[in-house]
């Protein structure tokens, strides 16, 4: 963490509570059955009820609490439009159903909305061959492959059935919610056209995982494409976070507490992403696998039965074609398993 110049002015709700934070803007904690326990969504105030930011995972324990927070004040209103920061799971995961349930639209970027909808179908189908070719690739072994293809379909079991039509949240784009006007703002890296909502009246910005406070984001390459550099993308929107968005906004991030220095916090994930790149620049004057350089990379070994091995191969290899594109490192394929080492 960098930051004397970061501050927290709020105390956060507990799991399964919220809170108003005032500006018409309630802050909602929902629980998730994971490390990281929890996800904020956002409700906001608006002509003939309230906005939704984000909706949690497709649980029982999420969907009860939002049968008991929608008839209980303030929030026994109806909702009028649900908006979905990204495709990621704790976030679209209760879309579909609170959609139907109040009759309204899921507002959504494009590439968010049909990435989703292309990887819940995976739950119908086997793993595909490419898949196991790019984990084998990296270096995977037999047991590991073998775990994920009996995992394999599982992100559709965590959201409900997505509406069949959405509005599209684009960059730039206006909204009025109630009586203020926000901006979309669009980011890349950590999922393809993940849209923050921007409201200067208020000096807010609800950044869902584009900007957290005391966790980076992960940016991964995944096997649907298998060449992409997602890390371009991700220091390219941080760059431009900093030039557009003044530093005095509350940042209202996913996870953790809201936060004041928006511009130290960019600045930090930019210098800690920089250090990452160098030390896997030095581990590769001798050639490595995608496997080899998790501890280059994260400053500790990822074993193979640990539940963070597949975003750990992601995050590598979004590092690896990063540095390929740039023409720093070549790649050689042997006996179906890529090595990666210095170009010069």
């Amino acid at each position: 963490m960098p930051h004397e110049t970061m501050h927290y002015p709020l105390e956060a709700p507990a799991i399964s509570q919220w809170r108003a934070i005032g500006q018409g803007v309630y802050w909602v904690r929902l629980p998730m059955p994971l490390a990281l326990d929890h996800i904020n969504v956002w409700l906001l105030e608006d002509s003939d009820g309230l906005a939704l930011v984000d909706t949690g995972l497709r649980t029982e324990a999420v969907l009860d609490l939002w049968e008991k927070l929608l008839r209980e004040p303030p929030f026994d209103r109806p909702l009028t439009r649900v908006f979905v920061t990204h495709m990621h799971p704790d976030h679209v995961g209760m879309a579909g159903w609170l959609t139907r349930r109040f009759g309204v639209k899921l507002w959504m970027s494009r590439l968010e909305y049909l990435t989703c909808r292309t990887m819940v179908a995976d739950m119908s189908r086997e793993a595909p061959p490419d898949a196991l070719e790019f984990f084998r690739e990296a270096g995977w072994q037999d047991a590991a492959i073998e775990k994920y293809r009996t995992r394999f379909g599982a992100f559709g079991q965590m959201i409900y059935k997505l509406p069949d039509s959405f509005r599209r949240l684009a960059r730039g784009q206006r909204i009025t919610i109630g009586d203020s006007e926000w901006q979309v703002v669009i980011g890349q890296g950590h999922s393809p056209e993940h849209a923050c909502l921007y409201c200067a009246e208020k000096k807010l910005l609800i950044s869902g995982d584009q900007v957290l406070p005391k966790i980076s984001s992960n940016v991964s390459v995944h096997p649907l494409e298998p060449e992409a550099n997602p890390m371009a993308g991700w220091l390219a929107s941080l760059d431009w976070l900093q030039e557009n968005i003044p530093d005095d906004v509350l940042v209202l991030p996913a996870h953790d507490d809201c936060f004041h220095g928006l511009h130290a916090r960019l600045q930090h994930l930019r210098d800690s992403q920089m250090r990452s790149l160098e030390r896997l620049r030095a581990a590769l004057r001798e050639p490595r696998r995608v496997v080899d350089v998790f501890a280059d990379l994260f400053s500790r070994p990822i074993e193979a039965t640990s539940s963070h091995y597949h975003l750990a191969t992601g995050e590598a290899q979004a590092c690896l074609n990063y540095l390929l594109e740039r023409g720093e490192i070549r790649r050689e394929l042997r006996d179906g398993v890529a090595w990666y080492s210095a170009a010069y």
